[in-house]
Parts: C-alpha cells; sequence; structure tokens
C-alpha cells in the first residue's frame, strides 16, 4: 500500500448549516437511516441466530459439525470482504451493499429450509458471503457520504443499533424456536430486507452522484486469490484447532502454509509489526475484537457449569456489554474527543482488560454471580470507545480511491482476530480438561474445572493489555 494512502485524507463533503452536528438533520436522515436499519438487521441475525443454533443442529443430526456453521460464516466473510473492498474501490459502494443484503437474505432461507446439517453450514457460508460485502460497504458510504465531524457519530450509531438486539434478541429468538420452530428464526429475517432498501436506496444513490467518480477498472485478482487462500486457511486450522489429535497436523499445516503468506500481502505493508499509523490501526482492530469475543464465547458456558444458571439466563449476562458499548461509541463521539483519539484506544483496551479479569471473579466462589455482569459493563465501555475511534481514524487516512481496500483490511483485520483467538481458546479450553468434562457436566454428572476458563480469561486480558502497549504508534509517522 502506498504512502500516499496512509496518510493522505479524503475530501469531505461540504457540511450544510441545517445539518451541522446532526446525522439526522434533512440532508443526511434518509441515508442515516438506512444504513443503521442494515446494522440492525445483522445485528438481530448473529444474536437470533445464536440462540437457535443449538436446536437446529440437534434436529439436524448434525452436533459433530455444529462448530463449522459458525467457521463456516466467518471464513466466507474473510474472502468477501477483501471482494468489497476492491468492488467499492473500482464502482463505488451501491452495488456490493445492495448485492450483500441480498445475499445475506438468500443465506437465511437456504439454512432456513436445509434438510441436512451440511446444507445449513453451506447457508451459513452464504451469510457470511452476504454480511462481508455488507460490512465492508458501509464503512466506504461513511466515508464518503459523510463528512469528517459526523463520522465519529455514525459509527456510534452502528454500537447503538446492537442496544435492541442484544436485549431482546435472545428472548424472542427462544421463544420463537420453542413454539415455531427453529427455521422460523432464519425465514423471518429476510423479511426485514426491505425497510433499509427502501429506505437508503434514493438517498444513496444521490449522494454517490454528488461523489467523485470510482476509480473504475478490473477489481485485482490477485488480492480476490489471496483472500480466497485466507479463508480456506483459517477453515482448516479451525478444523484442526477442534481434533487436537496427530490428524489434526496435516490440515493445521496447510491451513498455516495458506493463511500466513496471504494476510502479509493482504494487510498493509506493517501490520504484523505494528508499524506506525494505518498499520498499526488495523493490527489493534483484529486485537480488540479477538481478545473480547474469545473471552465472551466462553462467559455463558462458565455460568451455566460453575454458577448453574439457566442457558438464557447465563446469556442475559452478555446484555450489560451490549448496552455499555453503545455508551462508549456515544462518548467517542462527543465533541473534543478527535484530540484525545490515541487516549480513548488505549483506555478502551486497559478497560477490556479489566473486565475480562473481572468476570474470571466468577470462579472464586465467594465471588456475587452478578459479578461477571458488572464487569461485563466495563468491557462495552471499553470496545465502543475503541472499534469506533480505530474506524474513524482508518477513514481519515484514506483517500477515496482506498477507502474500499482499507476498509476491508480493517474487516479482515477484524475476523482473523476473532477467528484465531477464539479457536486459541478452545484449545485451551479443550486441552486443560474442559471438552470432555463438558459433556459429562452437561449430562449432571459433574463440573468442568476451573482452569481452562482461568487460562482464557487471563491470556485475553493478556492481548487486551498488549493493545494498550501498542495504542502508541496509532499515530503516523512524522514525515521528515
Amino acid at each position: 500500500m502506498s504512502t500516499a494512502a496512509q496518510t493522505s485524507s479524503p475530501p469531505v463533503p461540504a457540511l450544510d448549516p441545517a445539518d451541522a452536528g446532526s446525522v439526522l438533520g434533512p440532508r443526511y436522515r434518509a441515508l442515516t437511516l438506512g444504513i443503521v436499519s442494515v446494522v440492525l438487521l445483522l445485528a438481530f441475525e448473529a444474536t437470533a441466530v445464536n440462540t437457535a443454533m443449538p436446536v437446529a443442529a440437534r434436529q439436524l443430526h448434525g452436533l459433530g459439525l455444529y462448530a463449522f456453521a459458525f467457521s463456516g460464516y466467518f471464513t466466507s466473510t474473510l474472502f468477501a470482504m477483501v471482494l468489497s473492498g476492491e468492488w467499492c474501490d473500482r464502482r463505488g459502494p451501491v452495488l456490493p451493499l445492495f448485492a450483500g443484503i441480498g445475499v445475506f437474505a438468500a443465506g437465511l432461507v437456504v439454512a432456513g429450509t436445509a434438510g441436512s446439517m451440511w446444507l445449513f453450514v453451506g447457508g451459513r457460508a452464504v451469510q457470511g458471503l452476504g454480511g462481508g460485502l455488507v460490512i465492508v460497504a458501509l464503512y466506504v458510504v461513511v466515508g464518503r457520504a459523510f463528512p469528517e465531524p459526523l463520522r465519529p457519530k455514525v459509527f456510534a450509531a452502528f454500537a447503538a443499533a446492537w442496544v435492541l438486539p442484544s436485549i431482546v434478541g435472545p428472548v424472542v429468538s427462544g421463544a420463537v424456536t420453542q413454539h415455531l420452530g427453529w427455521r422460523w428464526v432464519f425465514l423471518a429475517v429476510p423479511a426485514l430486507v426491505v425497510l433499509p432498501l427502501a429506505v437508503m436506496g434514493p438517498a444513496l444513490r444521490r449522494s454517490e452522484r454528488a461523489q467523485p467518480p470510482a476509480s473504475g477498472g478490473a477489481p485485482d485478482r490477485r488480492r480476490i486469490g489471496l483472500a480466497a487462500m485466507a479463508a480456506l486457511g483459517a477453515g482448516l486450522l479451525q478444523y484442526a484447532g477442534q481434533r487436537l489429535d496427530l490428524i489434526g497436523l496435516l490440515p493445521a499445516v496447510l491451513g498455516a502454509g495458506l493463511l500466513v503468506p496471504a494476510v502479509l500481502r493482504l494487510l498493509p505493508a506493517g501490520t504484523l509489526r505494528a508499524g506506525r499509523g494505518l498499520p498499526t490501526l488495523i493490527l489493534l482492530r483484529g486485537v480488540a475484537s479477538g481478545s473480547f469475543f474469545a473471552a465472551e464465547s466462553f462467559i455463558p458456558l462458565m455460568m451455566v457449569t460453575q454458577r448453574h444458571l439457566s442457558p438464557t439466563m447465563a446469556g442475559l449476562t452478555l446484555t450489560s456489554g451490549g448496552l455499555s458499548w453503545a455508551f462508549g461509541s456515544w462518548l467517542q463521539g462527543r465533541p473534543g474527543a478527535e484530540r484525545v483519539r490515541e487516549q480513548l484506544i488505549r483506555a478502551g483496551f486497559l478497560l477490556t482488560a479489566v473486565a475480562i479479569l473481572g468476570c474470571a471473579l466468577v470462579l472464586v466462589p465467594a465471588a456475587p454471580t452478578w459479578s461477571a455482569a458488572v464487569a461485563w459493563t466495563f468491557g462495552g465501555i471499553g470496545m465502543g470507545l475503541l472499534i469506533a475511534s480505530l474506524s474513524v481514524l482508518v477513514m481519515k487516512l484514506s483517500p477515496p480511491n482506498a477507502a474500499g481496500a482499507n476498509s476491508a483490511s480493517l474487516q479482515v483485520s477484524d475476523a482473523l482476530g476473532t477467528v484465531l483467538l477464539v479457536g486459541l481458546a478452545g484449545v485451551l479450553f479443550a486441552g486443560l480438561g474442559g471438552g470432555a468434562a463438558a459433556a459429562v457436566g452437561a449430562t449432571g454428572a459433574g463440573g468442568v474445572p476451573r482452569g481452562g476458563f482461568a487460562a482464557i480469561f487471563l491470556t485475553m486480558a493478556g492481548v487486551a493489555v498488549l493493545g494498550a502497549v501498542l495504542a502508541g504508534r496509532v499515530r503516523p509517522a512524522r514525515s521528515s
């Protein structure tokens, strides 16, 4: 990636006085509501599907493929993110955004009508393709259509769109699964696609006509091929991480052989060594998402096995994080925040580390059960500060003809960090006896050792602290 792509800023649309300080002013209202509706759709799907997944896997006789229903989504997302970045830079974000919404809806239909677990996994992979196209296109829309002073508020609105699904998603999904069947959790969501399409379509096209034309030309087939390599490599590593035996060595070696060289070429030069400016911003996105979601994925299991909560109550432990994430994102959009972006990123990582360690207190019998929910409140604030601030700075350092590629790199780092650190958490858990004990504990015959959970939380807190240390490198090097 060129130096210019890392240091120059995109021209911003003129800010009408009537719209100053407001993403809901007359000029931006329809576009804001439309793109936030898309995020709301993705958020509801994520929270609802996680609740219905165990029932779906049992009814399709596919518990052995349960993990692939998640990894299939994320690995196809890796590929789609790079494809979307190339598409956005050459044709603008309208087509990849609308195509992604359509593909995402089609994947829901495939999963909801699947008659076998393999077909269900295929539907989830199609969903991942759509989700990857959509999320990068949304970031490019923000960079192209909104002036710089309003971008932090748009990202805050994205975070706020997760609040309602975080609260009602598990409850609604549980009720639908119990009374109508798990298939309706998937089949009902595509109907919601109509709303964002109708609201944002005209506004988005008007905004695109006012922007400089995209660069045009053919997509970079080399980058798209590298994205396919990364996705396949990540999938193989996921499979190997679940086996933990000699047979798993071959896919592990093949996966690493595909993933590492692809990542080195897909991400900006210097990302893995935390080069100043854009490379560090990209790296920290993966560090933040990976450490947070790796810890979060094991909190409900810990609450069920260590504190004997019902699955619904254990899942509600995470609700505080969804609410406080929106609050943290709102904070970073307040006046004056632009001057302290580096400090906000460092504070976000430290809050995340404290939250992860706070959740580990549940492993101490004397600690109250509600301490995990309180701790996760601080984790949500930290992630709200972090994710939005990283996104704002990436957009600031991206010229229009690189906004798609840089947004794709940001999302690829997010997905890779999540896949690799969740995989590491799974290895730690299984290696310390958690996997076998969980199967026994599920029948009520025994408990899960605390060591697996403790190893996960201590490791992920350490990763978050590393992010805080690297936060000082988000500022680009001064040119001589």
